[in-house]
């Protein structure tokens, strides 16, 4: 059986220097299929899709919700040629009443050990328009290495830089924070994966650089003392996101090679300032997310928040608008408050306002959302800022001798000399 997988094209965050990260979604779902299934994927960040393409089956995986109205436009190319869609992914949950109205069938939930059932249904001529798994978790055990070997590995480096490489350690997380869909998407119950079952995937994947995707890393704290303790003879560099707030954790994660952290920034308080110093102390770099327009911020809270990071020596920020994306708690807030302004999906970027702040016209939070990456990159830019964090990770791999780089034309890794 052939599958045309496809991740479609979204667009970027204004004002964030692009880069594009080999997708996660499509390579964990590659090795939960049937041996049996023949996968040629397509980036549409990167590539071009062949729309001709002799397949069986056109899967469309959407993680994003600005990434639907390109997906309906492929799958309506696609079905015109008589193949058969079937859609999957994050926004494909958030969104699948209107989703089933673009394709052949949906798949919601967690992928492993359920599909075989949509292919068996499929060779048969019965696909079905819903396979709903939303609520029935798989076994964690069931969870593979990601399929990586799906991606054109050339296409993810910027500027010669080896990017990230993607990789889970758990799924779930016990946090309800307002502006995420987590717990709707994967469940309020942190489910860690075996610790030998991740450190086996960290082991396979080549880039020394991986992203560690997990909700937050601070949901159980013997896990992750056991995790990091056996990472840390990997030697590789990782980002995630946050890692809790404790000294021996904050130790063990530096010992087993974080690099840079996503913290969450919301106030100006000194819970936030001595969190940033406890891991810019321990050696590990923090990339502020901010969001703006909270039901609580005004004009100069914004502008007082954007001198507070410039104050910590925040080493970079990632400033985005507040969006009440589908079954997320701010979103049923305002709703019911009558605050949407906009369903139009090409706009839930981050970049834009589409409700109706509390405390300031949908204007002036745009002006202010300009304001703070101006603000905080006059010195030196965001690009520049991003370039010092790598610059960080090199010398820090040219020290423990794991540094190489990559030739695209030869396709083969060159270790640092003497290493």
């Amino acid at each position: 059986m052939r599958m045309e997988l496809i991740y479609p094209r979204w667009p970027k965050l204004e004002l964030q220097t692009e880069f594009h990260l080999p997708p996660h979604g499509p390579v964990v779902f590659a090795a939960a299929l049937p041996e049996e299934v023949e996968i040629n994927f397509t980036d549409e960040n990167l590539q071009h899709i062949d729309f001709d393409a002799d397949c069986d089956l056109v899967a469309i995986s959407v993680m994003l919700t600005s990434q639907l109205p390109r997906a309906f436009e492929i799958s309506r190319e696609f079905r015109e040629r008589g193949n058969k869609v079937i859609f999957g992914g994050i926004a494909t949950m958030l969104h699948a009443e209107e989703v089933q109205r673009y394709a052949d069938a949906v798949f919601l939930g967690e992928v492993e050990g359920r599909f075989g059932q949509v292919v068996e249904d499929l060779q048969r001529g019965e696909l079905k328009p819903l396979y709903d798994y939303m609520h029935n978790p798989p076994d964690i055990n069931l969870i593979g290495t990601a399929k990586r070997e799906i991606l054109d590995r050339e296409l993810y480096n910027y500027r010669g830089v080896q990017m990230l490489d993607l990789v889970h350690a758990s799924r779930g997380c016990k946090f309800n924070c307002f502006p995420c869909c987590t717990g709707f998407l994967g469940g309020r119950n942190f489910r860690p994966r075996p610790i030998d079952k991740v450190i086996e995937e960290m082991e396979a994947i080549r880039n020394n650089r991986l992203f560690i995707v997990d909700n937050s890393l601070a949901q159980d704290r013997q896990w992750l003392i056991d995790l990091f303790k056996a990472m840390a003879p990997l030697k590789k560099k990782w980002v995630s996101h946050p890692i809790l707030d404790d000294e021996e954790v904050l130790k063990l994660a530096a010992d087993a090679g974080a690099w840079y952290v996503y913290q969450a920034v919301f106030d100006t308080s000194d819970t936030i300032r001595n969190r940033v110093k406890r891991l810019k102390d321990h050696g590990i770099a923090v990339e502020g997310t901010i969001i703006l327009g909270t039901d609580d911020q005004s004009e100069d809270d914004i502008k007082r928040l954007v001198d507070f990071l410039i104050e910590i020596e925040l080493d970079v920020a990632e400033f985005t608008i507040m969006t009440p994306f589908p079954h997320s708690p701010i979103r049923r807030q305002m709703e019911e408050e009558g605050r949407i302004l906009s369903n139009d999906w090409l706009k839930y970027t981050a970049d834009k306002v589409v409700f109706q702040p509390k405390q300031m016209s949908p204007e002036k939070l745009q002006e202010l959302y300009y304001y703070a990456w101006d603000t905080f990159n006059a010195d030196s830019g965001h690009q520049l800022k991003m370039g010092e964090l790598f610059k960080k990770v090199i010398r820090r791999e040219m020290d423990d001798g794991t540094y190489h780089r990559y030739n695209p034309r030869k396709r083969r890794i060159f270790k640092k000399e003497g290493a």
